[in-house]
């Protein structure tokens, strides 16, 4: 299972998350696999340790897949979660109140942007229903 949380604009205007995974299914031999996504871009990124972002929006609806580095994010609502090495962000929230996040280990973080386009449905499954 390769867990995902998801960052979406609630129906006040402010960044809200869950927790979940990517949705798997059977593959070739052993593997699993997610569906297939059509993306938009690609790009890698690297923020040096003691890092961080003030508040801001997603620029697209993106996963942000991290390769190295634990960072927290945090809402307007002053929600909180972090992220790990194998982690992967659903970006959801291009607009309202949106987010920030700060590196929380002495790593830097790696990671990598998938922007999706605008008719790929994301393999987001919650872990709970509210």
């Amino acid at each position: 299972m390769i867990r995902c949380v998801r960052l979406f604009t609630d129906d006040s205007g402010q960044s809200d998350f869950e927790e979940g995974h990517i949705r798997l299914a059977d593959g070739h031999g052993q593997d699993l696999r997610s569906l297939i996504a059509v993306a938009k871009s690609i790009s890698f990124r690297e923020t040096s340790s003691g890092g961080s972002f003030d508040w801001h929006n997603a620029p697209t609806i993106q996963y942000v897949v991290t390769l190295r580095g634990t960072l927290e994010f945090e809402t307007h609502t002053n929600k909180r979660f972090v992220l790990y090495p194998g982690d992967v962000l659903l970006a959801e929230d291009i607009t309202g109140g949106g987010h920030r996040w700060h590196l929380v280990d002495d790593e830097p973080w790696l990671r990598v942007y998938i922007a999706l386009d605008g008719e790929t449905a994301p393999s987001f499954i919650p872990d709970s229903t509210p």
